[in-house]
């Protein structure tokens, strides 16, 4: 059975077909060249989805994670945000590719007395080399007075452009509109019970200027939640990327079409959980303080600015080692990260985290035209495994992907009044009308596996990303999917008529080749509340 786009297209649960834009949409480390240099403002995810905590129906959740790679001895500074920075979360709910939502956040580090903890030496004042010289617990906090630096955090909220819009403060009744940061997981020595710690810093109370509801902050230390087989898919792609045999650690990966020469699921070809942290800002907002009028779509994007002229400072203090002025000058931009790391061309990929989304067809190429299946088809030509010579799509131009990328779907995650010809924008979007799914029934493959909370349907923290990427970009739509009920269909297995009318075995020839890294992933490894991140590594694990 073939679906014209137009018949595609109709239906609320349309959203089903969103599936192609799973490819952008996992974690970005060290994706350009420029952003290597600023590691305090390199967005690595970016979440969005209705909150599924028990009670939190009316809610949507943001997290924006920075900072990456971060090991948790990684001490004595650890990851402090940047203080000349500022962290932006932005929000487009009218179909145009500009925010209508801003919510920034901007860092303060100050040292005890200025000066740390200091011990008396023979009569003489001097500061220690640590942030801390005592234990710190919920109870202890700041270490009975050891703590010797701290961080802090202001939100405030601007409606319109983020630059000259209405800015108004966030505040919350515990300090007004100052919030802590909670230090990062040193050991188990140093802070005993870092989650209870923690959770001490979660505000459950924020108050949002014009909204009648609460919602609630979090910035702080959290593990790494992305799977990702990174050593082995950068260096050329080091590994047989299709499911091999059945893990029944990991059964729902299970595949009839497995080849007894692909990589098995294994926590150990995992590069990053289990091994590394990130920095969290997490934010819980009503879900009708960020829509308006009848549209349910928002779409979303994170950002981190520095001011336009650096001068180093040849007698550094704890409070500048560098003097800034001048306008903000976007450093690192995320949504769907991937396209940065592997869809954008290495001349392009600084402009891309300096753009802004309504430039973004300037950039379409990379979509229409994407250099990764012919990569793919390069190192893999002829592989026996493929069941094919040629693995890469001939669907010029890859209208699949400018719709995964730059548009969503009419009736599913495309809002109402997208006009194809102003508003193509890179974004995360999530339609806020769609079903929860409670972590415990979530499917790691998202709406491929008819979980209408998944992916593409904005992003939650247990969706495998990297191994829908892979598929959808090596032309999975092209082929048959089951989406028959969610799409009102008179067959189970329809075909969505996004590659054209010639046979998707020849248009897509590994369409139905379940590619994979092997890092396998489920809700269920991560937290059922808010913020949703596990508790983050110790740099001693020692008791």
């Amino acid at each position: 059975m073939q679906l014209t786009i137009r018949n595609m297209l109709r239906g609320t649960c349309a959203s089903a077909l969103c599936l192609t834009a799973t490819f952008a949409n996992a974690a970005s480390h060290r994706e350009a060249p420029g952003i290597t240099e600023q590691p305090k403002v390199d967005a690595t995810d970016f979440y969005v989805f209705r909150s599924y905590e028990d009670g939190r129906d009316d809610y949507v959740t943001f997290i924006a994670n920075y900072q990456p790679l971060q090991a948790p001895y990684g001490g004595p500074n650890y990851f402090t945000m940047d203080p000349d920075a500022i962290y932006e979360i932005h929000v487009s709910n009218d179909a145009d590719a500009e925010e209508e939502i801003t919510f920034q956040f901007k860092f303060d580090n100050n040292l005890k007395d200025g000066t740390g903890i200091q011990l008396d030496i023979d009569g003489t004042n001097v500061a220690i080399p640590l942030r801390t010289a005592g234990q710190i617990s919920k109870e202890k906090p700041n270490a009975g007075g050891l703590l010797g630096e701290t961080e802090s955090y202001g939100i405030t909220m601007i409606r319109g452009d983020r630059r000259s819009g209405e800015r108004t403060t966030l505040t919350n009744p515990r300090g007004g509109a100052v919030f802590q940061k909670p230090i990062d997981n040193i050991g188990n020595k140093t802070i005993p019970n870092y989650r209870a710690y923690a959770n001490n810093y979660i505000y459950t109370s924020v108050d949002i200027p014009g909204c009648d509801m609460k919602g609630r902050s979090f910035v702080g230390q959290r593990a790494e939640a992305f799977a990702v087989n990174l050593g082995e898919v950068f260096d050329l792609v080091n590994l047989v990327p299709i499911q091999g045999p059945a893990n029944p650690m990991w059964p729902q990966y299970d595949s009839d079409n497995f080849n007894a020469g692909g990589i098995v699921q294994d926590r150990a070809n995992d590069d990053l959980i289990g091994k590394s942290n990130v920095t969290s800002i997490a934010l819980e907002i009503p879900t009708s303080c960020l829509t308006q009028g009848s549209e349910t779509v928002i779409g979303a994007w994170t950002t981190a600015s520095l001011p336009q002229a650096e001068l180093e400072d040849p007698s550094p203090s704890y409070e500048a080692t560098s003097i800034y002025g001048g306008a903000w000058v976007q450093q690192s931009r995320l949504s769907n990260p991937l396209v940065n790391e592997v869809v954008i061309g290495m001349p392009d990929k600084d402009l891309f985290n300096a753009a802004e989304p309504i430039i973004d067809e300037a950039l379409a190429v990379y979509v229409t035209n994407p250099t990764l299946p012919a990569l793919l088809n390069i190192l893999f030509n002829g592989n026996s495994e493929f069941g094919t010579d040629n693995i890469a799509p001939s669907n010029f131009p890859r209208a699949d992907l400018v719709a995964a990328f730059l548009s969503g779907f009419p009736g599913a995650n495309q809002p109402q009044g997208f006009n194809p010809e102003t508003d193509l924008s890179e974004m995360l979007r999530l339609n806020t009308a769609l079903p929860i799914t409670p972590r415990d029934e979530q499917n790691t493959f998202g709406l491929l596996a008819e979980d209408l909370a998944g992916f593409p349907n904005g992003r939650r923290p247990g969706d495998d990303v990297v191994d829908l990427a892979l598929r959808v970009m090596m032309g999975r739509l092209c082929h048959d999917v089951p989406l028959g009920d969610e799409l009102g269909a008179d067959a189970d297995n329809i075909n969505l008529g996004l590659c054209g009318t010639g046979d998707p075995s020849t248009v897509a020839p590994a369409g139905l080749v379940p590619f994979t890294d092997g890092a396998p992933l489920r809700a269920t490894e991560l937290q059922a509340t808010f913020p949703y991140l596990n508790t983050p590594l110790a740099g001693s694990p020692n008791n």
